[in-house]
């Protein structure tokens, strides 16, 4: 089991902070709306749902679980339900399962797939699957630049999701951006909160399609892209 624990303090609104890279797991204001705005509208999701039999999400930074849950929500609401979502997200510190619960308690309607996610927490080191609700999630923990390249799908919509890169630039360095863009669809997307310049010419040295778009809330910019 992963003993890699991040350290969580809470902000004055309730908000997840990991001390190690001094910065908040998701807005302040309401990181639902937040998950929503920048990853499901940044991918043109749900859209790309209903002309699918199947669909994957990749994601860097599995965090509290929000983005998945938010997503899920939104597949169950959306999707037809022939379909199937996968769902892979890569963690280096998987956060404990009472943290993840308080962070997740401002959203009481996601409590019943949290529930789910939950019954065999914490993972494994590596990968590991578990179904939850509608979907297939598979978590890689460890580094993701070690895990990615042992990952043999390829995603259809990318969450990019670690910390602040001035603070974690392991998670969006020009060789991890290249191994992600090998690892999309023909027709695949990417979205992120950030803007930083570095980190979209990294995106673009790989072969990605990169505009900036509004961010969320006070943030101006971000970066959503294709193949």
């Amino acid at each position: 089991m992963p003993t890699n624990t991040p350290n969580i303090e809470w902000t004055d609104a309730g908000t997840p902070r990991a001390a190690a890279f001094d910065d908040v797991y998701y807005s302040d204001a309401d990181g639902r709306a937040e998950a929503e705005h920048v990853f499901l509208a940044g991918n043109s999701l749900p859209d790309r749902w209903r002309e699918t039999p199947s669909f994957t999400i990749a994601e860097l930074g599995f965090g509290t679980g929000l983005n998945f849950l938010t997503a899920l929500s939104a597949w169950r609401d959306a999707a037809p339900t022939t379909t199937r979502l996968h769902f892979v997200s890569f963690e280096a510190h998987p956060m404990t399962a009472a943290d993840i619960r308080q962070a997740l308690s401002r959203w009481p309607d996601l409590g019943i797939d949290a529930d789910a996610l939950l019954s065999s927490w914490p993972p494994a080191r590596g990968f590991s699957t578990r179904d939850v609700g509608a979907a297939r999630l598979t978590l890689g923990v460890g580094d993701a630049n070690d895990l990615l390249p042992r990952w043999q799908d390829r995603a259809d919509a990318w969450f990019l999701d670690g910390f602040n890169p001035a603070k974690n630039p392991d998670l969006w360095r020009a060789e991890l951006m290249a191994e992600l863009h090998a690892r999309t669809a023909p027709t695949g997307t990417f979205a992120t909160y950030t803007a930083a310049g570095w980190v979209r010419r990294n995106l673009i040295a790989a072969g990605f399609t990169v505009a900036k778009i509004n961010g969320y809330g006070t943030k101006r910019e971000m970066l959503v892209g294709h193949v």
